[in-house]
């Protein structure tokens, strides 16, 4: 247990390179893996296959250096932001290292994959990543005050997810536009009351009158003590219901968990999700901390 509560990394190595982005900056596609070492035999490439990209020493590659894989996927439009123009989602892949350089091109091999790597998918420089670290020791206020810094919307997350739990990835439209920054602690939060995903919503369950089947002689008739609510010093008024003792109230906020940023665009962040009081949903709001 004193394990679990020392400070520690958020994200290993899967979402470290595989957590993906939304970016509206243009993307350099020139940088493609053109071959692999089994391509006889399979298209699909994955950890410590070789591959080969088309940069060598006449493009500066050299031995030990790191590229991530990425697909571009298309742009996102979101019913849950404000935001016009979020950008385009880009999906990373995996991450290659150069083992052999050539003069116009180079043998990778493939050190961290998350999903399938094909021929003609994109290359980019990267560096060592080094994951935020977090504070697990330190109490999740379940009932804690808005902090009034920059908050956004979870946008949507990775692979399509609608319910999230610890360690998921998803994005959210807080970006460089809002000071976001890597290591950002997000509180995620929703109005009391919201985030019935069944959309089923709670009525009361019992009615005025309940006809059953005893005597008509000695039950007494046909009220019922588990009537509905009325206002009233004599119960004469109107029906009190949950919507009705709902209206007038201040806004309550329910926190459902908490988050940290792992990358920063120009309007978007991607998040991994570090604690849960429950199922986190898309549109749920965060906020920075």
């Amino acid at each position: 247990m004193r394990d679990a509560a020392k400070p520690k990394a958020v994200a290993g190595n899967t979402n470290l390179y595989c957590a993906g982005y939304i970016q509206q900056s243009a993307m350099a596609t020139g940088n493609r893996i053109i071959g692999g070492s089994t391509e006889a035999e399979t298209y699909n490439y994955d950890e410590k296959d070789y591959i080969y990209v088309n940069m060598g020493t006449d493009k500066g590659v050299n031995v030990g250096d790191m590229f991530s894989v990425v697909r571009p996927r298309g742009e996102v439009n979101s019913r849950w932001s404000s935001k016009a123009e979020l950008g385009y989602y880009v999906q990373e892949l995996g991450v290659v290292e150069v083992v052999r350089v050539k003069s116009n091109y180079s043998v990778a091999r493939i050190k961290v994959s998350c999903d399938s790597i094909h021929l003609g998918d994109i290359v980019q420089l990267t560096a060592n990543r080094v994951s935020p670290i977090a504070d697990m020791s330190r109490e999740f206020d379940l009932f804690a005050d808005a902090s009034g810094k920059a908050r956004g919307r979870i946008l949507m997350s990775r692979d399509g997810v609608e319910m999230l739990g610890r360690d998921f990835i998803a994005y959210v439209d807080l970006g460089m536009d809002d000071n976001t920054q890597v290591g950002d602690r997000l509180t995620v939060y929703r109005p009391l009351g919201n985030g019935n995903i069944t959309q089923i919503p709670q009525k009361e369950a019992v009615s005025a009158r309940d006809e059953s089947f005893q005597s008509d002689v000695y039950r007494g008739g046909k009220f019922s003590n588990q009537a509905q609510r009325r206002d009233g010093d004599k119960a004469n008024g109107r029906v009190v219901t949950t919507a009705k003792a709902k209206l007038g109230r201040p806004d309550i906020r329910k926190v459902v968990g908490e988050a940290v940023v792992l990358n920063v665009k120009e309007r978007t962040a991607t998040i991994v999700i570090t604690r849960t009081a429950q199922e986190i949903h898309t549109g749920d709001w965060v906020e920075i901390q």
